[in-house]
């Protein structure tokens, strides 16, 4: 985890109503045998085995991370939002697309922080291969060939969809569920890169710098807090 100094930021986070929260079903977390007792502050009780979140705590961490991110916006850095569940998938993509944001949505590549070098050179590669079908230039390719290249080309992109744009290592991470992500936090921690996260009642919080605690299975819920993510981040943008 970087230090951040999270003390000055803008207060630009909307008043969140916590019926909105509840409507969205933030409040629920995992069976309580799959908690990490480090979320033990953000949680309020637990029903029927299930822990329950304290949606009070939760506003004001989404507040904080709304504050941060429209920050970051207005400052023009780079964020990038990594969700590669089946529930924030389609959502991340959507919300990073529209707010200026990188993302991966496939699966995270070892080493995309920590050997940018050898990721960047993929990137160049994936878009060489674009610009030269775009232009014909293998047309004098035998069929097999050209099919090896469109095979090649159809991998690069799965893994840097939300990436062709990206010339250097990203500011920020936004992570949907640091537990899956695990790789990818540890890459992050190792070069001092700040993450703002969705995290469980099976995560732990003290492994990125704001920690949103909510539900991550629920697509609703996932949906309206990258939403907001999105949301800060486009406004710090249009601020500028």
């Amino acid at each position: 985890m970087s230090n951040v100094d999270l003390t000055e930021l803008p207060n630009k986070a909307p008043e969140y109503d916590l019926r909105d929260l509840l409507d969205a079903g933030c409040h629920f977390g995992h069976q309580r045998n799959k908690w990490n007792p480090q979320m033990d502050r953000f949680i309020y009780t637990q029903k029927d085995g299930v822990h329950i979140f304290d949606l009070a705590q939760t506003a004001e961490q989404l507040a904080k991370a709304y504050n941060y991110l429209y920050k970051l916006g207005k400052e023009g850095k780079t964020v990038l939002m990594l969700g590669t569940k089946r529930q924030a998938r389609e959502v991340v993509k959507e919300v990073a697309e529209e707010a200026g944001m990188f993302y991966i949505t496939s699966r995270w590549l070892g080493g995309f922080l920590t050997n940018w070098e050898q990721i960047g050179k993929s990137l160049k590669k994936m878009k060489k291969i674009e610009k030269n079908f775009a232009e014909d230039k293998y047309v004098g390719y035998t069929k097999f060939e050209q099919a090896q290249l469109k095979k090649e080309l159809t991998r690069l992109r799965r893994f840097f969809e939300g990436m062709s744009a990206l010339k250097k290592l990203p500011d920020v991470l936004i992570i949907v569920d640091p537990t899956r992500e695990k790789i990818a936090v540890k890459e992050a921690a190792l070069m001092a890169m700040p993450i703002v996260a969705l995290v469980d009642t099976d995560g732990d919080p003290n492994l990125v710098d704001i920690a949103v605690p909510a539900n991550d299975d629920a697509i609703k819920s996932v949906s309206f807090l990258v939403k907001q993510f999105g949301a800060a981040y486009l406004q710090g943008k249009n601020d500028k």
